[in-house]
């Protein structure tokens, strides 16, 4: 018999153009003869399931169910493609756990700790990864860049410390520049991360699991044609990826063990995307983040990595709906 699945798409966030590119692509490869599969818009304005007569049925959120054509609908699996708050975050997570309905992506816990950058880093160092070194700075106790800029050496990067696409982030080479990038990070978010630039080769690869195995992808080398991979970097074709990357093998086995311990350390669900410099005089990977609902867009870094691992698209998340299934919420 077939399984539901509740695609969710859409978000609170200004993440939810890629969304949806996410969820086309994932819906495209779901297959039919498997599931059946329910494209679901998560907004603030309400969750609702398009019907193929093209009217909007509303989620009944106390048991997250959809009554279709007089016949109510519960859901086997939950698909996660949203991209920031609330599906990135762990609240939606939460609620899943509370109604009992399993999930592909990672738990609560470990949802809410990745989507803070500065939670991130801090439990990665603790587990002996190396991270650059950076400061937390919250809106409500803020005073001044200065003693900031005093204590980095620059460049450095300024990022909303919740969120992802690079919204709101800014490079900064002069001191002079920090209160301005600050401000501008603080309009994405009530906190701010101020990190040390680590300079090296930019890598980034997919973690997922499968039969209680941790997989690690062909990985991807990032080339940017602008300063840094912001937002119209990653998603207006202002950068080159090569996958798999052309590394030594030394470089190829640091990685994949650093990117298997971490999806460990957090204890991962799901398919994850671990961004990495690779610092040359060091020898070693830099994680930079940790991104529990990664991009799945057709040009996306993760549908290319599975292609590169020769696996279909439809093969691979047949195998993370199935592990997820197996998973008891």
């Amino acid at each position: 018999m077939k399984k539901n699945i509740a695609l969710l798409t859409g978000g609170f966030s200004g993440e939810a153009v890629i969304s949806y590119k996410s969820a086309a692509t994932i819906q495209a490869n779901l297959d039919p003869g498997l599931y059946n599969v329910y494209l679901i818009d998560i907004r603030k304005e309400g969750w609702w399931h398009t019907a193929a007569s093209g009217i909007k049925l509303a989620i009944d959120k106390n048991d997250f169910t959809l009554t279709l054509d007089g016949v109510k609908i519960f859901f086997d699996v939950v698909f996660i493609c949203i991209h920031g708050t609330p599906g990135e975050d762990g609240k939606l997570q939460g609620y899943f756990d509370t109604l009992g309905i399993p999930y592909t992506s990672c738990d609560a816990a470990t949802s809410a700790i990745t989507f803070n950058k500065r939670y991130t880093v801090a439990v990665a160092a603790m587990a002996g990864i190396a991270v650059a070194r950076s400061y937390h700075i919250f809106r409500h106790s803020f005073v001044s860049a200065d003693a900031y800029a005093a204590a980095l050496t620059f460049p450095v990067f300024v990022k909303p410390n919740n969120g992802g696409s690079s919204i709101g982030m800014s490079k900064v080479a002069d001191p002079a520049d920090l209160p301005a990038a600050v401000q501008k990070a603080f309009g994405e978010d009530d906190q701010v991360l101020i990190e040390q630039m680590v300079k090296g080769r930019e890598f980034t690869v997919g973690v997922y699991r499968s039969g209680g195995n941790i997989h690690v992808l062909p990985f991807t080398e990032v080339i940017c044609d602008k300063d840094f991979f912001d937002f119209n970097a990653k998603y207006d074709g202002k950068t080159t990826e090569i996958t798999p990357a052309e590394v030594t093998p030394v470089i190829l086995q640091q990685i994949n063990e650093t990117a298997a311990k971490i999806y460990s350390v957090f204890n991962c669900r799901g398919v994850i995307r671990i961004d990495f410099i690779y610092e040359a005089n060091e020898q070693r990977p830099y994680m930079l983040e940790v991104n529990t609902i990664p991009g799945q867009s057709e040009a996306s870094i993760i549908p290319q990595q599975v292609r590169a691992l020769g696996m279909d698209l439809k093969v691979f998340y047949t195998t993370i709906v199935e592990e997820a299934l197996s998973i008891k919420a």
